[in-house]
């Protein structure tokens, strides 16, 4: 079973010398990825529900540094050799689609082919409103600007018009590392999120997904799959149980049953002496142990 690591590049794990330290003592460590996550801005006052938490609040301060998740993991990736970096998750219709396939295919080069695009369509609609872009057809922009993306990784002279996006003949270097592309993995659990994944992703990234929950949405995801006639097996599945939940080698062993490749676990650091053991300590309870399960 391979364990990932969340997060890097947020509070005071956006220092330079924290990201570094994050970084190689994760990778050191044999955790198998390290996550990063993204807001382009956060709002004091929302309507919005975020739904990782059960009053729908988002569980920490907006006065908080947020890293842009390809700098931070462009970072790490300047300082470590063999751990995946991962955007967990990366805010895909608020960004151009165009820019954003350069960024992950120059990250995915300089990392050596180690990048995870772990993707989703944001759940704070005062964030599209402040960066320009619609809120609804939000998912439909996703879908299209995934589509486009994957023309500039794949073809060597793609021309692309949407709905939502365009552009003329064009040529894009370097080409990802990773063929066809980065792998896909989307987060969610919504209904739409599963289809989602079944239907165009490489896999999944669950948060704050209990045994019972993996156990329902895990089979749903292959018969999605199944039904747009691809291979559910090809589909990679990690899981969260909730970051700073306790988490023990008896529900790692539970997860591994129900087809779950990778369990990531952490937290956000607030001590910046405490980063390094808090990590081999995370690593010596479970990374460890995983390896022979």
């Amino acid at each position: 079973m391979k364990i990932g690591y969340f997060a890097v590049g947020i509070g005071i794990g956006a220092e330079p010398e924290n990201v570094t330290v994050t970084a190689q003592t994760a990778e050191q460590a044999g955790f198998h990825s390290l996550w990063a996550p993204e807001h382009v801005v956060l709002i004091n006052q929302y309507a919005s529900r975020y739904p990782y938490s059960q009053d729908g609040r988002l569980p920490m301060s907006t006065q908080i540094d947020i890293l842009d998740p390809f700098t931070a993991l462009t970072f790490a990736a300047a300082t470590t050799k063999n751990i995946r970096l991962g955007t967990g998750i990366c805010l895909v219709p608020e960004r151009n689609p165009v820019v954003t396939a350069k960024e992950v295919a120059s990250l995915d080069k300089l990392s050596g082919g180690r990048f995870d695009f772990g993707v989703g369509v944001g759940w704070l609609a005062e964030e599209f409103d402040a960066v320009g872009v619609p809120w609804p057809r939000r998912a439909q922009r996703t879908r299209e600007y995934l589509h486009a993306m994957k023309l500039l990784w794949t073809e060597d002279e793609p021309e692309f018009s949407g709905e939502f996006c365009s552009f003329p003949k064009s040529v894009m270097l370097p080409k990802p590392v990773q063929k066809p592309h980065p792998p896909i993995i989307f987060g969610g659990e919504s209904t739409p999120a599963l289809k989602r994944v079944g239907e165009v992703g490489d896999g999944w990234f669950g948060v704050n997904v209990s045994f019972e929950d993996a156990q329902e949405k895990i089979p749903r995801m292959k018969a999605y799959a199944t039904a747009a006639g691809r291979d559910p097996e090809a589909l990679s599945f990690a899981v969260s149980p909730g970051l700073g939940s306790t988490v023990d080698m008896d529900q790692i062993k539970r997860y591994r049953d129900l087809g779950v490749d990778q369990v990531i676990v952490g937290g956000f650091a607030d001590d910046p002496s405490k980063i390094r053991g808090e990590i081999e300590k995370l690593a010596e309870k479970l990374v460890v142990p995983s390896a022979s399960v």
